[in-house]
């Protein structure tokens, strides 16, 4: 399936509610992901970006004019730690499978290294159960590194992180 990735637009508000409205992309997502999700959270989350470009890496993932997901490398403002950043990422239920994410994560990569030369290392940190997210990013050329035993809480359950990363 054809995509592109592209800096977020404040009329994207709407599909991008559309594909994120979904508790099933949510149980994959920390808690400051919005649920449900508005279209009024879409506008919010696009204004802040678009205020802030240059501390982070958001982009669209849009099929036919549309955004059916989205991508983001944040990194870390620690000093100690401003050579890593952190990828996140969702795509709508209806794209699932489809072979879109793995291609956009490596789209991102390339955008984000050339965005933040200074980077050497984008992780990410899939929940445990996330299985096809682990997937995704093994093919990405993402290598787990280890498995962060009971660092986060989902669903008022423990649960573990598998830390994946790539160097640059």
């Amino acid at each position: 399936m054809n995509f592109e990735l592209r800096e977020l637009r404040l009329s994207d508000a709407k599909s991008l509610a559309e594909n994120a409205n979904n508790i099933l992309i949510w149980n994959n997502l920390y808690d400051a992901f919005p649920h449900p999700y508005s279209e009024e959270d879409g506008k919010k989350f696009i204004k802040l970006r678009l205020d802030k470009p240059d501390t982070s890496a958001h982009l669209a993932i849009v099929v036919d004019d549309k955004v059916v997901g989205g991508m983001s490398v944040t990194p870390q403002e620690n000093a100690n730690l401003r050579i890593t950043a952190e990828l996140g990422y969702f795509i709508g239920e209806k794209y699932w499978n489809k072979g879109i994410m793995t291609e956009a994560i490596k789209q991102m990569l390339a955008y984000a290294f050339g965005k933040f030369p200074h980077l050497r290392k984008i992780y990410a940190t899939p929940f445990d159960f996330n299985i096809a997210s682990h997937k995704v990013l093994q093919k990405a050329g993402f290598e787990l590194e280890a498995i962060l035993k009971q660092a986060a809480i989902k669903n008022n359950k423990i649960i573990d992180l598998h830390y994946y990363s790539l160097y640059k």
